[in-house]
């Protein structure tokens, strides 16, 4: 099933139902938000489609939807700072070229890898365990709260202060905590995790700040089961021309962790288990025009397109005044 959240044309918040030909929007009745459906769903042990399949009404365009920027991000909590927007990296195995330099790389004697090559090692050997058995615990890094993730179609807003501004086409967990404090999983959504990749290679130790950026997520989500091997696009367009374009792969077939492994690590802390909190959680790439030379101007537009996962993720780059200079806290 496709959900996902919009604006209706009289500006109320609605869930919908994106039907499998990607024509139409069906909504569904009395529902506001995905957070709610979900709730209900927990409480009356239903899954999310059992939940949605007797509600819903006619529909309307879906077109008219993704051009007039109605969207919402999938997954939203009525208060933001109770939603948690975090990843893993160093977890894609990349394409076939960069697989095989990795496996030259980690071949070696251990104590002469960086850091990064290091953990890319422990997860080729330990990030694909039996289910129910943990494995070795993958790079994680914290992003922001609620208030960080922008709807499809809105601007990608870079901090003044930011020497790069770039994407990173990923999948995204949904998740909202139970009342009991059990993680439960909504589906999977596109994510445009967007970091600032020149900050990050001055040093390791500065991938932290790095990631403290904006983030886009949808428009849909996906509820069931993923196939293992998910076949994207990224794109960036200038002025409607694409100056760069690249595949890009992700699924448990393109990983050297699995899902499970990667949510087990997340969820074991008791911190990340609180009732009624709502994680976005960005499972990482291989694919970065950064890493092909492109330097992103403000006006570019981030395009990712995955077809499993319905309509592309677009969002245009724009950078904001400065709004905080240093001195400027002040003594009470």
């Amino acid at each position: 099933m496709r959900l996902i959240q919009y604006r209706a044309a009289d500006g109320r918040p609605s869930v919908g139902v994106v039907t499998p030909d990607g024509e139409q929007v069906r909504r569904v009745a009395g529902a506001e938000s995905t957070y709610q459906l979900a709730l209900a769903s927990i409480g009356q042990g239903l899954t999310l489609e059992a939940l949605v399949a007797p509600k819903l009404e006619a529909g309307e365009p879906y077109r008219a939807l993704l051009e007039v920027g109605r969207l919402l991000p999938p997954l939203t909590h009525p208060d933001p700072a109770r939603c948690l927007v975090s990843g893993t990296g160093l977890t894609h195995l990349g394409s076939a070229a960069t697989r095989d330099a990795m496996h030259h790389k980690v071949a070696g004697d251990e104590d002469a890898l960086s850091d990064s090559m290091r953990m890319f090692k422990w997860g080729l050997e330990g990030g694909r365990p039996a289910p129910g058995v943990p494995g070795v615990q993958p790079e994680w890094f914290y992003k922001g709260d609620g208030g960080i993730v922008v709807a499809p179609g809105a601007p990608l807003v870079s901090p003044a202060f930011a020497l790069d501004a770039g994407e990173e086409p990923e999948l995204v967990g949904l998740y909202v905590i139970g009342p009991d404090g059990t993680p439960w999983r909504l589906g999977f959504a596109l994510g445009n995790e967007f970091s600032d990749h020149v900050t990050e290679r001055q040093n390791y130790l500065y991938l932290a700040h790095s990631k403290l950026r904006a983030c886009a997520v949808g428009p849909e989500l996906r509820t069931g089961a993923l196939p293992a091997d998910l076949q994207g696009e990224s794109r960036i367009r200038r002025g409607g021309e694409i100056v760069w374009r690249k595949p890009f792969a992700t699924g448990e077939a393109n990983m050297c962790h699995t899902i499970e492994n990667l949510e087990y690590h997340h969820f074991k802390y008791a911190q990340h288990r609180r009732p009624g909190d709502v994680h976005l959680h960005f499972f990482g790439t291989a694919t970065l025009s950064f890493a092909d030379g492109v330097r992103v101007q403000p006006g570019d537009c981030f395009e990712i397109e995955l077809p499993a996962l319905g309509a592309p993720l677009v969002n245009p780059l724009a950078v904001e005044e400065q709004r905080f200079a240093a001195g400027g806290v002040r003594p009470l």
